[in-house]
């Protein structure tokens, strides 16, 4: 099957840019990262949570203006940490032929994890971009890292995490190259 990527970006809605770490950072690596997917042809898919203080149609629900959706642009609509939980993710990915998954967005320890992990569960190759995904601010307090901890500590974890079968690669949003990648790296 030839590689064929596609770009997630997870939750960028406007009341999560709010409290997140690094926003505007985060925002303007996944900007230049969705521009250059479009240009190559790449899909992109905007994942947009609702639930509480997430109320669809509301200010805060909405994705941030540098990140909305084009015309014609997949949005794929979720309640859970998730993208792949009920909702029609997995399908749409496999009837573009999708091989690999870019995954951008917020919240780091949750739901860019939790869809990280599902979509090598679900037999993707991945790119978690480093400098592209973002969590809440925060210091050390009440059991959670702060914000920067937990970013880098993800960072680490994918770059050595393994699956079977399966390239995983953590890369800043200026190295993703939307090209074939070269063989698997073997870890020791």
């Amino acid at each position: 099957m030839p590689h064929t990527p596609a770009l997630l970006v997870l939750d960028m809605q406007n009341a999560l840019m709010a409290v997140a770490d690094r926003a505007a950072e985060t925002v303007a690596a996944i900007a230049g990262l969705r521009e250059r997917a479009r240009a190559a042809g790449v899909p992109v898919v905007t994942i947009q949570h609702r639930g509480e203080g997430l109320e669809a149609g509301s200010e805060g629900w909405r994705i941030v203006p540098e990140l909305r959706p084009a015309e014609g642009e997949t949005v794929v609509h979720k309640t859970g940490a998730d993208a792949f939980v009920d909702t029609g993710l997995d399908r749409i990915l496999t009837a573009l032929g999708v091989t690999e998954v870019v995954v951008t967005g917020y919240a780091t320890e949750f739901c860019v994890d939790s869809t990280a992990r599902q979509a090598l569960s679900r037999r993707y190759d991945l790119i978690l971009v480093a400098d592209g995904h973002t969590t809440k601010a925060r210091p050390d307090a009440d059991g959670l890292v702060s914000s920067d901890r937990a970013i880098a500590h993800h960072n680490a974890v994918y770059r050595y995490i393994g699956y079977t079968g399966r390239r995983i690669r953590v890369l800043p949003a200026s190295e993703v190259d939307f090209a074939a990648p070269g063989p698997p790296v073997r870890r020791s």
